[in-house]
């Protein structure tokens, strides 16, 4: 499962957190939504969100991703330049 190197690529590891993205995402555009009313749009609904969040999850989940790749590179002691 891991890498030629034994290192889990980036893509895996935005793999293991895209649910929780989306479902982060899902949850902040209804919260949006709900904020919107007081402009005087109507709110988002929970359709609306959900989708919305599956698709904003996948940005997040990437980043999210390369985010845990730099811990993990950190915490092993690679240099950020020096990675095969």
């Amino acid at each position: 499962m891991s890498g030629r190197n034994g290192r889990w690529p980036v893509w895996k590891l935005a793999a293991l957190v895209y649910v929780p993205s989306a479902g982060a995402a899902a949850v902040n555009l209804f919260f949006v939504g709900l904020l919107v009313q007081a402009l005087g749009f109507p709110p988002f609904g929970p359709w609306f969100s959900v989708l919305g969040g599956m698709v904003l999850g996948l940005p997040l989940a990437w980043l999210a991703g390369r985010w845990f790749r730099n811990m993990i590179d950190t915490a092993e002691g690679h240099e950020r330049g020096n990675q095969p």
